[in-house]
């Protein structure tokens, strides 16, 4: 054979199917059929070049039209789905990006931990999943299972500690930054923080509180963190009323983690003829529909539930695909809206 006509040497770090063969152990022309969705091939043997592929980075075809991608939510997120609405409009964007890229979505609500593990388990064994989202979900035991499973998922709303498994949620620190900067700017030197302790995604919207008074040389007391049982209103109502009935509450303005708790706050305030904002200022975080109805209107962070969940499509359809270059943590931008139930602090003194 003559020197021309041999072949030419492999290029550094590309990916042949000859790779991917040797690899799963069966003939070129197998890897070929699977990967362009030819039948012939079982189904067990068909994942495992997919997984191969992807882990390789050897460009795959697109196989998303008609597959379909399961989400997981937790309790946490189907109760909010009846309740507060903010599951809602993340499942919402998430269905439409689906649809204009032609997959199916089916919800799975998580099981407990004492629970049967069999649906989580089928959906992570199904060659016919394509991925798997998990909304508002931070059970650790979770994560392990999925990230041992090698099938692609995305986090919405949450985030893995070990940063494993790539996640989208609000960037929670900056959205309660920038409220406790707008309150201050009005004049507000003493702003509590309504919340439900628990999440880590809460836990860095108090940070974000605390970040903001510290940055100013405002006291920051544990005093001035509200607890609350649950996310209702009627859970806010009654904590900030004692609060309230005690004299306890030493502030011209209520920052709620939520607009469910800032609801809570507005009832609380009515209920003692105290004017908002005249005399306390109430903000929340979320823009929920509702907030616009209020009176007075709310003053809130958008939080852009939608795009979550289209974000997280493209995400997970970028891992199907592509394979998983580098685990990586998004965090979408929240933005100030600005209505009526904040007020310079001086109405509040006067």
């Amino acid at each position: 054979m003559s020197k021309n006509s041999a072949s030419p040497p492999k290029a550094p770090g590309r990916t042949r199917l000859s790779d991917i063969a040797l690899a799963c152990d069966v003939s070129i022309s197998t890897v070929s059929r699977a990967l362009t969705g030819q039948k012939g091939v079982r189904d067990d043997i068909r994942q495992r070049i997919f997984d191969a592929a992807r882990k390789a980075h050897y460009p795959l075809p697109n196989r998303v039209q008609g597959a379909r991608l399961a989400v997981f939510a937790s309790k946490a997120a189907m109760t909010d789905y009846r309740r507060v609405q903010f599951t809602w409009h993340v499942l919402e964007g998430l269905k439409a990006a689906a649809t204009s890229k032609e997959v199916e979505v089916s919800l799975v609500p998580l099981p407990d931990a004492d629970e049967n593990q069999a649906p989580l388990q089928d959906v992570l064994d199904s060659p016919s999943i394509l991925g798997v989202l998990l909304l508002t979900i931070d059970d650790m035991q979770v994560m392990n299972r999925i990230q041992e499973s090698g099938k692609p998922a995305v986090l919405i709303n949450s985030d893995d500690p070990l940063m494993r498994i790539s996640s989208v949620s609000p960037c929670n620190r900056s959205a309660s930054r920038m409220a406790c900067d707008y309150l201050i700017g009005l004049g507000h030197e003493r702003i509590g923080f309504v919340m439900r302790p628990g999440r880590p995604t809460i836990r860095r919207r108090l940070e974000g509180w605390r970040d903001a008074l510290a940055e100013h040389g405002l006291p920051c007391s544990d005093d001035d963190v509200i607890s609350v049982e649950d996310w209702t209103p009627e859970c806010a109502e009654r904590a900030i009323g004692e609060r309230l009935d005690r004299g306890t509450l030493d502030v011209t303005a209520l920052l709620c983690a939520a607009d469910s708790l800032a609801l809570g706050a507005l009832s609380a305030l009515t209920a003692r003829q105290i004017a908002c904002p005249d005399n306390i200022s109430i903000m929340g975080i979320d823009n929920l529909p509702i907030s616009d109805l209020l009176r007075p209107r709310l003053t809130t962070m958008h939080i852009p539930a939608r795009e979550l969940g289209e974000t997280a499509v493209d995400m997970l359809i970028e891992l199907s695909t592509q394979g998983q270059r580098v685990v990586r943590r998004t965090e979408l931008a929240c933005r100030l809206v600005v209505r009526d139930s904040t007020a310079s602090a001086a109405r509040a003194v006067a």
